[in-house]
């Protein structure tokens, strides 16, 4: 049998096509046995309304779209989780593309998303603002999540990598630690770049010479970059790692050579993606709600949805707190998490310091 049409409601309903589609739209008044008689003959029909027809009526897909760098590992799943939670309880479905950390696919996954979603959340740190603002023009409301999207003067959440990467080498340097190095993120990642220019910021000075290794924030990179310090006969005493994922490739590096940690290697990470806390020595990181930022974003495109026009330059900077566990101090129970040790208000997000600029 060939799929019910609306004109197939209405016809069993005794209606015009116009009250099937006010009922099922929600707009426009209809008297409540019409109503009745329409979602009946939608219930016996088994009528879906077509999503592109309703679209083109109510100027509205209610789906949003979602730009990631990549759709692996662990800080992406928790940050769709985040976004899923926030746009199911909005009534919205989700479309998410990866851009392969690629500027040009970026661009190209932003140009296939007009017309089909009310508004895009973009997290591509290997975008700049030109490329961004060519990217996005249209009316379309657009929310930013990438290190160059202050530059773009549009609605964003911005991590403070500097400031982060800053506090880890600051921790270690007060740990007594002087030999420190950085596995760092993969070239033109602006996000990488902004963590690897905080760690020499807080060693200018310190005396402490920089020693940065290359990655390309997986696991496997981390394990790799020390491997290779290792077998040089070079040994830091202290290793921060751009993202959470090669500091465990960096663990099991050490443990493959026999290095404990932290006693003689602290090492610490960035993000706190839920396999932190589970590896042993459990991981020293910078800690960003991740499932949160994706929820948190999420509601703020359907502000942006709403009212177009009320966030104009509404820009977030998140700032990451430091979470000391067992890689880089032999008492981690001596120091709880900021999560823990500052209860969360009601409604309050809990994602480090949120400032708006």
């Amino acid at each position: 049998m060939k799929p019910a049409t609306i004109r197939d409601v209405a016809r069993h309903a005794d209606v015009s096509v116009a009250s099937v589609s006010r009922v099922l739209n929600g707009v426009g008044v209809v008297n409540e046995p019409t109503r009745q008689r329409v979602l009946q003959a939608v219930d016996l029909l088994k009528y879906v309304p077509h999503s592109g027809a309703r679209s083109l009526s109510t100027s509205r897909t209610d789906t949003v779209g979602v730009i990631l760098p990549d759709l692996f590992g662990e800080f992406f799943s928790e940050l769709i989780r985040g976004m899923d939670v926030a746009a199911r309880a909005h009534g919205l479905h989700l479309i998410v593309s990866s851009s392969h950390d690629d500027a040009d696919e970026a661009s190209a996954a932003i140009r296939s998303m007009r017309g089909r979603v009310d508004g895009l959340v973009v997290l591509s740190p290997y975008l700049n603002a030109a490329s961004l603002t060519a990217s996005l023009a249209g009316r379309t409301p657009v929310l930013l999540m990438n290190g160059g999207a202050m530059d773009a003067a549009r609605p964003s959440i911005v991590i403070d990598n500097r400031a982060g990467a800053m506090t880890a080498v600051e921790h270690l340097l007060g740990l007594g630690r002087r030999r420190i190095a950085h596995i760092s993120g993969p070239s033109g990642n602006l996000e990488a770049e902004a963590r690897l220019a905080g760690y020499a910021e807080a060693l200018a000075g310190s005396g402490v010479v920089a020693q940065v290794l290359d990655g390309d924030f997986t696991q496997g990179s981390g394990h790799r970059a020390v491997t290779r310090m290792l077998a040089s006969g070079e040994r830091p005493d202290a290793i921060f790692a751009a993202n959470d994922m090669m500091a465990v490739g960096a663990l099991l590096a050490l443990q493959e050579a026999g290095v404990r940690c932290p006693e003689e290697v602290a090492v610490v990470g960035f993000d706190d993606v839920p396999i932190a806390e589970l590896v042993r020595p459990a991981l020293t990181t910078l800690r960003i709600d991740i499932a949160g930022l994706g929820k948190h974003a999420v509601e703020r495109l359907v502000g942006l949805i709403q009212a177009p026009d009320s966030e104009e330059a509404n820009n977030e900077i998140l700032r990451p707190t430091l979470v000391v566990r067992g890689s880089s101090t032999a008492d981690a129970s001596a120091h709880s998490s900021p999560a823990e040790a500052k209860p969360t208000a009601p409604g309050e997000i809990l994602m480090g310091e949120i400032q708006d600029v």
